[in-house]
Order: structure tokens, then sequence, then C-alpha cells
């Protein structure tokens, strides 16, 4: 019976994540649009930020809670379902051109991102406070940077037309971050209590389950962007998750209490080095993602969780 309750206990944590992420977007929105914030910066924060939200609820959570390993899993599986995943199915549904500004600009910052988040984890086999600091203070360049270079830009004076009045905007920014916070005490007990009970180690729940459950957002997100036509969301929304999910996540989870790096899991994080690679080499062949290199990442992404799952 306990098991039933902590798989339901999972799957509420999972809808509450979900719907509170889009409700807290929804919400952080339409307070920009009612302050006349430009659309531009909207996408270029508050959204980025929403996608990731779940991703960051549950490993700051899991970190205050001692379980560094499911906050480490969650960005490393988080990023390798993004790349391999996300962009592999919407490349198999339809061809995905890739904008020049985010090859030159985006995709290799968090190509570098990650090759220092890999020398990080070799030379020193934790994440530091000081690392995380380090993150955070990179992230919160990168935004200025971003907001800095949008004003010049002329298509930054793009106003959206707000749909909700402030108040009915605020209600769903709180009500929306209550599910936040409450869905990732669901996911991380009820991951840690099935961990424990079948043998699975935090990095597996982590690497697995927890990653694909909080990636949902970016999925539906670049599915529903594909659906509409606009590739640039579907590319942007995951290259700017990935950014957030390793220089935000793991910069506050490492700064709250330091993550140490089990040796096993360099292997993920090699990995990972090489899929963010080939995706950004992918990218570059005529700015876009076919189908065929759809279906090699998408193969890639079932090899790495058979691999991941029997390894445990």
């Amino acid at each position: 019976m306990e098991l039933l309750i902590q798989i339901v206990l999972l799957i509420i944590g999972f809808i509450f994540l979900i719907k509170g992420a889009d409700m807290f977007v929804d919400g952080a929105s339409n307070i920009a649009y009612n302050l006349k914030v430009p659309t531009l910066i909207v996408g270029l924060t508050i959204v980025a930020f929403g996608t990731s939200s779940p991703e960051a609820a549950v490993s700051i959570a899991a970190s205050f809670g001692g379980s560094n390993a499911i906050s480490l899993g969650n960005v490393i599986g988080s990023n390798v379902f993004n790349l391999l995943a996300i962009i592999g199915i919407c490349a198999l549904v339809g061809t995905l051109p890739v904008d020049k500004e985010l090859l030159k600009r985006d995709f290799p910052v968090v190509l570098g991102s990650t090759i220092l988040l890999v020398l990080i984890a070799h030379l020193f086999g934790q994440l530091s406070r000081v690392i995380g600091i380090l993150f955070l203070i990179i992230i919160i360049t990168y935004i200025y940077l971003m907001i800095k270079q949008s004003k010049n830009n002329p298509d930054a004076d793009k106003l959206q037309e707000a749909k909700m009045k402030i108040p009915k905007s605020s209600i769903y920014l709180v009500v929306g971050l209550i599910g936040i916070i409450l869905g990732a005490e669901f996911v991380v007990n009820s991951s840690s209590y099935l961990a424990s009970l079948f043998g699975l180690s935090d990095a597996l729940i982590g690497l697995t389950i927890v990653a694909i459950g909080t990636s949902l957002p970016e999925l539906v997100t670049s599915l529903t962007a594909l659906r509409k036509g606009d590739h640039g969301i579907v590319i942007g929304n995951i290259i700017g998750s990935c950014l957030f999910n390793i220089l935000f996540i793991l910069g506050i989870s490492s700064a709250i209490i330091p993550i140490p790096i089990n040796p096993s899991m360099m292997t993920d994080l090699i990995f990972l080095l090489a899929i963010t690679g080939l995706s950004y080499i992918f990218a570059n062949t005529q700015s876009k993602f076919d189908k065929k290199e759809g279906l090699i990442l998408f193969t890639l992404f079932i090899i790495y969780m058979a691999f991941v799952i029997i390894r445990n």
C-alpha cells in the first residue's frame, strides 16, 4: 500500500510541477506585459527560467534534504533529455531550422558551460560553494548581457498585449510558485523512497524518472511551438533550459550545500559533453536539424537510458 501511495504522490508531484510552471510563466509574463516590458526580454528571462523551474525546485529541495546525487543527476539527465529526446522527436516530426544568432552566441555558451562543469568535476571531484557562486555570477552576467543586447535590437521594442491584469497575474504567479514547491517536495520524497525500496541509487533516479518528469514542460513547450511553426522557440527553449540547468540550478544547489561528484557520474558528464558537441555540429550543418539527425539523437537517448538502467 505504501508503494502505491508513493507512486501516486510522485505522479501528483509531476502534475503540480508542470501545471505550476505553466501558471508561473503565464503570471510572470503577463505582469511584465502589463508593465510594458518588451517581449524579447520576457522570453530571454521569465519563460526560460519558468520552464526550468521544476528542475530548480527539485534540485534545491534535494540539496536541502541531503540528496545531492538527485540534484546533479537531475541536471545531467534533463540536459540529455533536452538535447537527445526533445530535439530528436521534434526533428523527426519536422525539420528544425536553427537561428544563426543562437548558433553564434547561445549554443557556444552552453557548450562552454558543459566543458567547465566536466573540468571542475574532474579536477576537484565536487561542486563547492565557491564554484556555485561562480556559476551564478556567470548566468547573471549572461542574462544582463542578453537584456542589454536586446535593448539595442529593433525587435526588442515589440510589446505584447497582456491577457490578464496585474491582480489576476499575481495570483497565477503565487499559485504557480506554490505548485512548483509542493510538486518538488512530493517528487523528491517519493523518488528517494522508491530508490531505497528497490535498491536503486539516488543518481539513477535523478538521471531517469526525475530528469524526464521535470523536463516535461520543455517537451510540451517545444511540441506546441513546433505545431504552431515557431521553430525559434523550439531550439531557444531547449538551449536556454540547458544553460539554466547547469549554471543556475547547479550554481544555487552547490552554493547551499557542496555537491560531491561520484566517480561513476563522470561517465554521464562526459557523455553529456559529447552529445552537446554533437548537437552543436548537427545544428551547424546547414543551420538545421533534419530527420536523419533527429533519428540519431533519439536513438542515442534510448541507448543511454538502457545503459544507465543496466549499470545500476
